[in-house]
């Protein structure tokens, strides 16, 4: 009896303490992709000339971070920042040199290492006076979506370090899942018996300006009216939050979709010191930061007022603390950004998701980065505990539990959108929707087949690939199929080349773009109007494809019957699209036999394969 009340007892407080035990950061999980830091692949293969206008970045990758619908980048295992898909719809992938973490740490009586952390080095003089190329192979990066870390380890550093990255990607969450904001905690060890000061440096340069179009160069003109400024605000119990904001100069909200703000911030306690340095030039030699930085971990506290001339003005915080022999150590340190407008090629102008709960006058990134360290451990936390039963589920290979985290990175990096068309450009109050995050009505939310093939909701591939929406997000699904149930009794007359005929048949066909009671191929493309005007596939005739409808209406089913079979109000809303749908596939049965035949051409989702028959 001993025995069983002993063993109730560890469960329980397993059970209380599971989630401080799951969110010890600095521990990767066995599941986790891995890669020695910057090691190049043997055999990466490489583009294809044949495949004309396809993106290929290389095999320089990382997870994201980022809500949906809120924009991303990636940090690539290198260390680099340098994809970014913060315009909705436009991949770029450039590294900036300036946005980076570099470490100093200092054992007494040995000298410095400073090092900034990337395996690369910026072109030409940029930033020539810092330590760049950090040894390849010396640590390892690993992903397990929507986590990703770095662990340093290179003999000359006398400190253990390990970096825990994310954005609050939860499930079933419809709130801070949308937050443009991402964090970074340092876990720290000292492994000697002497006490070593270390301090970790936060680099960004002042981006806003340069989401205006798909360049991925810095222009003077752009940026000519951009500044940085020093914040701090005192959160009580001794800690103090520190950070750079950048910005530029405005009347008014923010209105254009290139517009709004930056932030990077940490929090400084009892034996943590912040220091900073409010301006430097992005594309300088770094000397004026890089000078005291190196010398003993501190910035010099300079916070200059003024606008940029046409530079790229950075700023830094450095975060710096000695740890005593044996003594570990976590720091955080987030960035996060506040640019509420999405605006594709027809003009039209959508308020991101996480606006419904800050506002959308575009000067919100203090308190989105504030959010984010306030509420980081419980982020991580509830991230471990809803992949913890996957990842250790033995039954499946150790691969295939890491990749079903992985892959998930396409809900939040595909060009996402979600949010709600901006009717009214004074309006910067928060919505009255977000009293209740579940309730989605009057949301958009899509992403892009990719962005080389940029379709938002190809309805064929998301029927394959949406299982994870419908079961870790089942509104955001419900909320897409809301938006193809609007389209099913729409018709665009506009006339179309059909292009497959014109290639291989070489016959001057065209098509009409979208019929009465025919499921869209797509919910429409970045360059025109998505969401108002579907179906810009050109490729193919899909208003006689004859596996659209019918995916269309088995989503319906499924999205009602996975989420507990109690949304009536979901099938409602769908009943007329689904009667539709099924009616317009009866004229594909000529024979009355209850199947519907092919017509001789790629009528399907294996669009290049010509189909006969029944």
């Amino acid at each position: 009896m001993r025995n069983h009340r002993k063993q109730f007892m560890l469960c329980l407080l397993f059970c209380l303490y599971s989630p401080f035990l799951l969110a010890q950061g600095d521990q990767i999980p066995a599941a986790a992709w891995k890669r020695p830091i910057g090691q190049p692949l043997k055999n990466p293969g490489g583009h294809k000339p044949e495949i004309n206008g396809m993106i290929d970045d290389g095999y320089w990758q990382g997870a994201p971070v980022g809500g949906f619908g809120a924009g991303t980048f990636s940090r690539s295992y290198r260390g680099n920042f340098e994809r970014w898909h913060i315009k909705a719809g436009i991949h770029k992938y450039k590294n900036v040199p300036a946005n980076q973490f570099s470490v100093y740490a200092k054992s007494e009586g040995q000298p410095a290492f400073v090092q900034a952390l990337t395996t690369d080095k910026p072109e030409g003089n940029i930033l020539s006076s810092w330590k760049w190329n950090y040894p390849v192979g010396a640590g390892e990066y690993a992903s397990l979506y929507p986590k990703s870390w770095f662990h340093y380890k290179t003999g000359s550093m006398p400190v253990d370090l390990t970096v825990e990255q994310f954005s609050p990607i939860l499930p079933q969450n419809y709130k801070e899942s949308s937050y443009p904001v991402a964090i970074y905690n340092w876990y720290t060890k000292n492994p000697s018996d002497k006490p070593v000061t270390v301090s970790i440096m936060f680099s960004w340069a002042n981006m806003v300006g340069w989401f205006r179009d798909n360049s991925t160069e810095f222009l003077n003109g752009q940026n000519a009216q951009n500044t940085n400024s020093f914040h701090s605000e005192a959160l009580g119990s001794g800690k103090t939050m520190k950070g750079i904001v950048f910005d530029r100069l405005r009347q008014g909200p923010a209105r254009e979709e290139w517009d709004g703000q930056f932030a990077i911030a940490a929090l400084e306690t009892p034996g943590v010191d912040i220091s900073y340095m409010g301006s430097f030039n992005a594309f300088g030699q770094g000397n004026e930061v890089w000078g005291p930085f190196s010398k003993d971990g501190k910035l010099p506290n300079q916070s200059p007022e003024f606008a940029s001339a046409g530079e790229v003005l950075a700023g830094a915080i450095a975060i710096r603390f000695t740890l005593a022999p044996g003594e570990q150590k976590m720091v955080p340190m987030a960035v996060s950004w506040d640019m509420p407008v999405v605006q594709f090629g027809g003009g039209r102008k959508w308020l991101r998701r996480y606006t419904d709960f800050y506002g959308s006058n575009g000067t919100n990134a203090w308190q989105i980065a504030k959010d984010g360290l306030a509420n980081d451990a419980n982020w991580s936390a509830a991230i471990d505990q809803w992949q913890a039963p996957y990842i250790h589920d033995d039954s499946k290979p150790l691969w295939y539990r890491g990749m079903l985290f992985n892959e998930l990175y396409i809900l939040a990096d595909g060009g996402t959108v979600w949010g709600r068309e901006l009717k009214d450009p004074a309006d910067t109050a928060p919505s009255p929707q977000a009293k209740d995050p579940n309730d989605l009505k009057g949301q958009t939310f899509s992403f892009l087949e990719c962005f080389d093939y940029a379709y938002y909701g190809t309805l064929d591939v998301r029927f394959y690939g949406s299982m994870p929406l419908a079961k870790f997000w089942p509104e955001l699904d419900k909320a897409e199929i809301r938006n193809f149930a609007d389209t099913i009794n729409q018709v665009n007359p506009s006339m179309y080349v059909w292009l497959w005929k014109l290639q291989h048949e070489h016959e001057l066909v065209f098509k009409q773009r979208k019929i009465k009671g025919s499921v869209p191929h797509d919910l429409g493309n970045p360059s025109e109007d998505p969401f108002i005007l579907p179906n810009q596939f050109t490729w193919q005739n899909t208003n006689r494809w004859k596996d659209l409808n019918s995916k269309y209406v088995l989503m319906v089913w499924r999205d009602y019957v996975l989420d507990g079979s109690r949304d009536v109000e979901f099938l409602r809303y769908n009943y007329s699209g689904v009667k539709q749908a099924m009616e317009y596939l009866r004229q594909f049965d000529t024979n009355g036999d209850g199947l519907i035949e092919n017509e001789g051409y790629p009528d399907q989702t294996y669009d290049t394969w010509v189909t006969r028959g029944e």
